[in-house]
């Protein structure tokens, strides 16, 4: 297992002037699974190409177990990349696809047919190592593909998008494997995706790229509950933010006194709380009056737009809760103390 250190990582492409990514500074911890999360453009896949060998960075510095490896050439970084498109070779059999890495390491043929057949088992295509990649599904290129990759026992993986190209409930089953291989095996994994959902089911950390820059790196529930920056909050689906003032564990706002839990920020702020948090009802704290002005129905939830003096909320609940209410109507809600979160005034 190798231990991934990323100072200061810089990378300004020729012709530019605006960093593609700027001075990025992870700590991967061995045998951990970390998900490069953001938008088409934000510097992810540049920041894998770079761990890769296939880029140059402007500046910083990049260390497997504390050595860098920023003038070792990429075939000798012990780091195997697992491209969107899958990449397999066309006139080769699916066994020889898989294979193909020890043959490069000049191993025994006897050893490479029985690893092949191991790697074979372990993505589920025990039967299949006959056939070309062209009579296979996208499902199965992919698994060929993560045994090519999985089979020389790299020091460190890397998936760029790895479950894009798939269908949608092919996802959930690729999503799966990919987990239960890399926590079998307990190789250090990096990989790149656009989609929250896949990053918070699969890492055991995640990088939210923005614009070039980290703005957060921290287990899936943080983003949920403790998000850096509105911005953040906003990329993972809040709704809701109030500006106020915080100050003796209440927060001061359009809502009026909020209980906060111990620990909230203080000063001026914005306050947020997660759709999915806001509960129907009135409890002994953080109980509002407000007006419903829209009810949308999502088909296994509903969300309800609320209105109270010149504040709006989102709050999302099961239809069976909002049963009976309609835009209009006037229902109390309340706010637990344990779902808000101040965010710094950055104004």
């Amino acid at each position: 297992m190798t231990h991934v250190t990323i100072n200061n990582l810089t990378k300004i492409y020729p012709g530019t002037d605006k960093p593609a990514l700027d001075d990025l500074s992870l700590e991967i911890p061995s045998g951990e699974l970390t998900a490069l999360l953001g938008p088409s453009g934000c510097g992810k896949t540049t920041t894998m190409k770079m761990i890769a060998g296939l880029l140059t960075p402007t500046s910083g510095g990049i260390a497997f177990d504390g050595r860098s490896i920023l003038r070792d050439k990429p075939e000798h970084r012990g780091v195997v990349m697992v491209f969107q498109n899958y990449l397999l070779f066309p006139y080769m059999s699916v066994a020889d696809n898989v294979g193909f890495g020890l043959r490069m390491r000049k191993r025994p043929k006897q050893e490479i047919a029985h690893r092949v057949q191991e790697m074979l088992e372990l993505v589920k295509l025990p039967d299949l190592g006959d056939r070309k990649p062209s009579e296979l599904s996208g499902g199965q290129q992919q698994r060929v593909a993560l045994a090519r990759a999985l089979i020389v026992q790299p020091k460190v993986l890397l998936l760029d998008e790895p479950l894009s190209n798939l269908d949608a409930h092919l996802r959930f089953e690729m999503r799966d494997l990919i987990r239960s291989l890399q926590q079998e095996m307990g190789i250090t994994t990096i990989f790149v995706t656009h989609d929250q959902e896949e990053a918070v089911v699969l890492a055991d950390k995640v990088a939210l790229i923005l614009h070039g820059n980290l703005c957060q790196y921290d287990v899936a529930e943080a983003f949920y509950r403790r998000p850096a920056t509105e911005e953040v909050a906003r990329f993972f689906g809040g709704h809701n933010f109030v500006p106020g003032l915080s100050a003796d564990g209440r927060f001061e706002s359009a809502l009026g006194p909020m209980a906060l839990p111990q620990g909230a920020r203080t000063g001026r702020g914005t306050l947020t709380v997660r759709p999915e948090a806001i509960r129907i009802g009135k409890a002994d704290e953080n109980t509002l009056k407000v007006r419903v002005s829209e009810r949308i129905y999502l088909g296994t939830q509903t969300r309800l737009k609320l209105t109270h003096d010149e504040a709006t909320l989102d709050a999302v609940l099961s239809p069976d809760a909002v049963e009976g209410i309609a835009p209009g109507d006037e229902i109390d809600i309340h706010l637990p103390r344990q779902a808000l979160w101040v965010l710094e005034d950055v104004a």
